[in-house]
């Protein structure tokens, strides 16, 4: 006799246990193997590129300074006379001040001293120049004293200097008049603000004459010391 129920033939129902199957755990193992290898021959292939492109960028500098290097090479050594004269084309020179401008690129004092020399005759170099262009720089804001000291740091001519100050001399107390007023313009009241006032003309290089004749407000003549 056949008993009711399921037949002995029919398959049994697979309960899902949220498990991949092994043939579906292969395929991903193999999908991970390719994506790996992937990854890793990207990653070379940029640290590669990376070097070429450093190598190239070292390998341009060293180009660009060789041509520098080979081009300065090239370019005509500059004469003594042309690097003076590029000077003088600028402002005034006392022969001191460019003798040792030029003292670096010369061996041979003797050819500098000849130079020198020439450019003087020749009107290029001229320490009266050089004399006049600092009065026209500095007096209106220094002293006689500042200025004949600037002269003498150029070491130009004592007689020349002398010229110079008594010059300046003549125009003193106009001029320290004129700094004065721009700075203060009003006499001092105190002993304190006299003494301040006195320090701003003396660091300017004017005269302890000059000044007490201006913060006394009186014209006449003032005995120096």
């Amino acid at each position: 006799m056949i008993r009711k129920g399921r037949s002995a033939s029919a398959p049994k129902a697979q309960h899902d246990t949220g498990r991949p199957s092994d043939g579906q755990e292969s395929r991903d193992a193999r999908e991970g193997e390719r994506g790996f290898g992937h990854s890793g021959r990207d990653v070379a292939d940029a640290g590669a590129d990376r070097f070429q492109r450093t190598s190239d960028a070292r390998a341009a500098r060293t180009a660009s300074a060789r041509t520098a290097a080979t081009a300065e090479s090239r370019r005509p050594v500059r004469s003594l006379k042309s690097r003076a004269l590029a000077y003088l084309s600028r402002r005034e020179y006392s022969r001191a001040e460019l003798s040792r401008k030029l003292m670096p690129f010369v061996d041979d004092v003797d050819a500098l001293e000849a130079l020198l020399d020439a450019l003087v005759r020749e009107g290029w170099l001229s320490d009266a120049r050089f004399a006049e262009s600092v009065i026209h720089r500095r007096a209106a804001r220094l002293g006689t004293t500042r200025i004949v000291s600037e002269l003498r740091r150029h070491a130009v001519d004592d007689t020349l200097i002398e010229e110079v100050n008594a010059q300046l001399r003549e125009t003193e107390l106009t001029r320290a008049r004129a700094v004065w007023e721009k700075k203060y313009g009003q006499l001092p009241t105190t002993p304190a603000e006299r003494a301040r006032q006195a320090r701003f003309l003396a660091a300017r290089g004017f005269s302890m004459g000059i000044i007490g004749k201006i913060l006394k407000g009186i014209d006449e003549a003032w005995p120096e010391n």
